[in-house]
């Protein structure tokens, strides 16, 4: 596993432009789609409408989740260092 990471961060600009045309791909994909009988009029008008409300709907998970691992269910980055915790005796 160590190897595909190392051989992915040695092509980077490769695997940019990769990622990059299967955005287009897919984004593209979705004016194929029969928008006749949609249920609304925002996704029937609105192109990318779904890829649109993905990437916003992760945008904002990825948010609250932020939020909630600083507001106290994180650990500090210290933990196991710290001086004031006593070791276990061992018997």
């Amino acid at each position: 596993m160590t190897n595909l990471i190392a051989s992915l961060q040695a092509h980077l600009k490769t695997v940019v432009v990769v990622c990059f045309v299967l955005l287009g791909l897919i984004a593209g994909s979705s004016l194929l789609v029969d928008t006749h009988h949609a249920h609304t009029w925002v996704e029937q008008n609105l192109p990318f409408f779904w890829s649109f409300f993905g990437f916003c709907a992760a945008a904002v998970i990825i948010g609250v989740a932020r939020w909630l691992g600083r507001s106290g269910i994180q650990a500090s980055i210290d933990f196991y260092d710290d001086p004031n915790s006593t070791p276990c005796e061992e018997e």
